[in-house]
């Protein structure tokens, strides 16, 4: 192995928006970033096709972007938080353009605003039609190579976060086959979410919660992590990761039917555009019924919704499917995580020398349930305050001790499990058997190891919560509980849970000892 002095020099880990940002708002400060592949590869910020929201409209204003977050969030949002993020979105579009991103534009100039379920007024900011993710992290990744003060490692996997005397130390990392220590006192989590965990995902199946992992096993408190958001509208098919039909379709006037044209989300408040938690219900239980789902957007799109939504129409043509004269067959996958690291306003884990930017972050502005376009925004105004923290933040290199180097970590063992126990409905018995068929997986250390780690967390996470909620719905708990906590976790609390469960114990028990 071999061991690199960064010389105080803090490290970024992740390649998608939040990693860049994060990055580039270190202005001439030296920083490393570490990229899992080469950059614009495999990251799900590439595949974000809706846009970023932001009040630019005429008839828009913070305020009712903060209202829109509220309600979506189902009353766990931290409303500071979210007050934040939404006031600093327009300018935040602004600095993006600045960089270089071309942003869809009328003939006059002026910015196209999408509509996108739950939102109030059409303020989603979109490229290429439905390629906004992908020209964001060209623009950015650009922008990242034209910086000399940014040293990009490509294709290098962190293992660990190294931990001495309760502060971070360095990083575990291998790359082309090397094993490699990286002395630095300070890091950002750039990783992403966890959708990679489950079998159906319109993630990278690279992206399963190894951020979490790695902030678990370095002991910091993680929070909210039985929030998983479930997209309703993956196009139905064998590939994997699952093509994603953008919310924005459906705001364009596209209906949800099934196999016989009916439209069985008519009498839902908000249709097709209520919450995506609720569409999502909506599509799973007539998927458990026996019916099948498609999008139809033949009447209100036609021909027209290839150039609208240029991708889409070509991973329809790539299924033998016209969206022009054909519905599109769909189905809920695993899209976005509303858990993850606990961090306060300007990105701080509760372990010192550790932040959190992105998917990976709990930040308090998802709540129980993200509103659309909304995380592409947070990466990129909450990069600024990271940035400023971790550079403001004092280091000293210490001495590190040996250590052993983890294999490469897969999930797919786990896949069946979390897929069945943690899907869009949930209840204890299937959360309890998930829960005891992990504990073994996370204490083997193989490459199972990690992904069950988060998994098992996740699950814990589930099991504590008995009400129903946002993304989060318990067929045993079906009603809100207006007593609802905050569930916030360590590695060692979940551990403890688990093994506390083997016996069967009542959670309301492990609540009272968590307490």
């Amino acid at each position: 192995m071999t061991m690199h002095d960064l010389h105080g020099r803090p490290v970024i880990i992740g390649g998608g928006i939040a990693g860049l940002m994060t990055a580039l708002r270190f202005a001439s400060e030296p920083v490393v970033l570490i990229s899992k592949t080469s950059l614009r590869q495999e990251a799900s910020s590439v595949l974000a096709q809706g846009g970023v929201a932001a009040s630019l409209g005429s008839d828009d204003s913070p305020d009712l972007h903060l209202a829109d977050t509220l309600a979506a969030g189902d009353g766990l949002c931290d409303e500071k938080a979210v007050r934040r993020v939404v006031e600093a979105a327009p300018q935040a579009i602004e600095h993006l353009a600045r960089l270089g991103v071309a942003f869809d534009r009328a003939s006059d100039g002026t910015l196209l605003l999408g509509l996108e379920a739950a939102h109030s007024r059409r303020r989603i900011v979109h490229a290429g039609g439905d390629a906004t993710g992908r020209e964001l992290v060209r623009a950015l990744a650009d922008a990242v190579w034209r910086t000399p003060s940014i040293t990009v490692l490509e294709r290098v996997e962190v293992r660990r976060l190294i931990v001495e005397d309760g502060e971070i130390a360095g990083v575990l990392a291998v790359g082309n086959g090397d094993a490699m220590t990286l002395l630095t006192g300070r890091v950002v989590l750039a990783t992403g979410g966890i959708g990679g965990l489950f079998d159906h995902t319109t993630n990278p199946l690279g992206s399963f919660g190894q951020g979490l992992a790695l902030a678990a096993r370095a002991g910091a408190e993680l929070a909210y992590l039985e929030f998983v958001q479930f997209h309703p509208t993956a196009l139905d098919g064998p590939r994997r990761q699952m093509p994603l039909i953008s919310e924005a379709v459906r705001g364009e006037g596209a209906v949800l039917v099934d196999e016989r044209g009916r439209r069985f989300l008519a009498d839902t408040p908000g249709g097709e555009l209520a919450p995506r938690d609720v569409v999502a219900r909506g599509v799973w239980r007539e998927l458990c019924a026996g019916h099948r789902v498609f999008l139809d957007a033949r009447r209100c799109l036609g021909p027209r919704l290839a150039q609208r939504f240029p991708a889409i129409a070509s991973l329809c043509r790539e299924a033998g499917i016209d969206p022009a004269v054909d519905p599109i067959p769909v189905r809920p996958a695993a899209h976005y995580h509303m858990g993850g690291v606990a961090v306060d306003a300007e990105g701080r884990s509760s372990l010192r020398g550790l932040w959190a930017c992105g998917e990976v972050a709990r930040t308090g502005l998802h709540g129980a349930n993200r509103l659309a376009s909304n995380s592409l925004i947070e990466a990129v105004v909450c990069a600024a305050s990271v940035a400023a923290s971790v550079g403001a933040s004092p280091t000293a290199n210490r001495r590190l001790k040996p250590a052993i180097v983890p294999p490469r970590p897969d999930p797919s063992r786990i896949r069946p499990i979390v897929s069945h126990a943690l899907g869009i409905e949930r209840d204890g018995q299937m959360l309890r058997e998930a829960a005891k068929a992990m504990s073994p997986i996370v204490a083997g250390r193989d490459a199972a190891s990690d992904p069950a780690l988060v998994a098992l967390m996740i699950t814990i996470a589930a099991l504590l919560r008995e009400e129903s909620r946002g993304s989060h719905f318990r067929i045993d708990f079906p009603r809100r509980d207006a007593r609802s906590r905050s569930l916030r976790m360590t590695m060692d609390e979940t551990l403890e849970a688990a093994a506390i469960l083997s016996d069967t114990i009542p959670t309301a028990t492990l609540l009272d000892r968590r307490a």
